[in-house]
């Protein structure tokens, strides 16, 4: 492993793409600390504590602790993000926007410009809705803001879009002159950046007695089981085999290879605990503005972290969730359609109707224990936190997207590796390198 590292920084082109995405990460991490101009940051920090538990504590763990701390990357690349799911959602209901998606570079090039234009009217609108959230914040008598008004509502828009579309090029510029996907790298830095004060945490709980070294080696156990079975997880998939009939064109003969289908356990990645967690926090953010009313804070002690409805829920959402976004990413009939347009079959599986149905089949059993698997992980930190005061948070999203953008960007530097005849970081199983 330590020698494989060293050939990364033989390979020039390599070593430029890494020293390249490592400073833009910088970059980043950089602007996370400029606050908005005209907010207390004080008062900020001491308003913001009764929000973790809300829809913005879950919009923070995505940003890195911008959106507590009002920097001017507090919105993050969620605006993007939310973009890119509203046109892929439009895809599966509009037929225009499924047409791009069927029409190759030239469709994904709009779509990537929709989704451009869908960022800065997204972030427009969130930037006046996180500056009205800031004037509606104080503490202990001190607001957040002490000027409000029309100019500050206006210089934090400007301020928090422009920092969206910094972010946004930021990511496609990792994509492109960089090393592993951009975006996903920016979401991965934002959640590491939490892993210090973390490790603090813990240690200072271990010294002050609230945290046994009993239990920390019990966690410490529990987190390496949870990693790995996340690994195994990503890249457990069901592969179907397909053979393509020989056919003569001219003087060639093409096809008659045997090639599979590979059907991924987790289809839908980490969207479905997104989805579930804005859905289950939507009582306790209620809660935050409708201090008076008796039914809505009734609901939101039932909806509590750690509570058996809130579990029981949170569960039931994440599974639905998962078959729902894997219905919408994955269409059967249009695989089959494709595999006949080009002469393939699977063994044993007319084409066309039947085919569409067995692989329908196919993908709602694997996507069972995906979905088993994510509510597990999703509320796995409500459960170590409530039953083992864990000072940290573990699992859920934060696992999956760590684990999943780290395999992706070294599956890419592995590939490099290879090309220039490098043994590569693994010699056996999915990461496979050279004999």
């Amino acid at each position: 492993m330590l020698e494989s590292f060293q050939n990364v920084f033989r390979i020039p082109e390599l070593k430029r793409r890494i020293l390249f995405t490592v400073g833009l990460l910088c970059v980043y991490r950089l602007g996370g600390h400029i606050p908005t101009p005209g907010v207390n940051s004080e008062a900020l920090v001491s308003a913001f504590s009764s929000q973790a538990n809300s829809l913005f504590g879950l919009y923070d763990l995505f940003v890195g602790g911008s959106f507590a701390k009002a920097t001017v990357f507090a919105l993050g690349i969620m605006p993007y993000i939310s973009a890119s799911i509203i046109l892929q959602l439009l895809g599966a209901v509009v037929p225009y926007f499924e047409k791009l998606q069927k029409e190759g570079e030239e469709g994904r090039k709009k779509i990537t410009q929709y989704t451009r234009v869908g960022t800065v009217g997204l972030a427009a609108l969130q930037s006046i809705a996180f500056a009205k959230f800031l004037e509606s914040l104080g503490a202990q008598g001190v607001p957040v803001v002490p000027h409000p008004g029309f100019t500050f509502e206006l210089m934090t828009m400007i301020t928090q879009t422009a920092g969206t579309i910094l972010i946004m090029w930021l990511g496609e510029q990792i994509t492109e002159r960089g090393i592993g996907n951009g975006i996903s790298l920016i979401i991965f830095t934002g959640i590491v950046a939490r892993f210090p004060a973390d490790i603090v945490n813990s240690i200072r709980a271990l010294r002050v007695g609230t945290l046994s070294p009993i239990v920390a080696v019990l966690i410490l156990a529990i987190m390496v089981a949870v990693i790995a079975s996340v690994v195994a997880m990503t890249q457990a998939q069901r592969k179907i085999p397909v053979q393509y009939a020989k056919r003569v064109v001219g003087r060639k003969m093409y096809g008659g290879q045997n090639t599979h289908i590979p059907l991924r356990v987790n289809t839908a990645g980490v969207i479905p605990i997104i989805f579930a967690q804005s859905v289950i926090m939507l009582p306790s953010t209620l809660a935050l503005y409708f201090h008076g009313n008796s039914m809505i804070q009734g609901l939101a002690n039932v909806f509590s972290v750690g509570h058996i409805v809130y579990i029981a829920t949170y569960s039931v959402t994440i599974i639905f969730f998962t078959y729902f976004y894997t219905a919408i990413v994955l269409n059967p009939t249009d695989m089959a359609d494709n595999m006949k347009k080009y002469g393939g079959f699977i063994p044993g599986i007319r084409p066309g109707r039947k085919t569409s149905e067995y692989i329908d089949r196919v993908l709602s059993r694997i996507t069972l224990p995906g979905a088993f698997f994510l509510a597990l992980i999703a509320v796995l930190p409500d459960i170590l936190i409530r039953r083992f005061n864990v000072p940290f948070y573990f699992g859920g999203t934060s696992v999956l997207i760590v684990v999943g953008v780290a395999l992706d960007t070294l599956q890419q530097m592995e590939s490099h590796l290879l090309m220039r005849h490098y043994e590569g970081f693994v010699r056996s199983g999915k990461l496979r390198g050279r004999r």
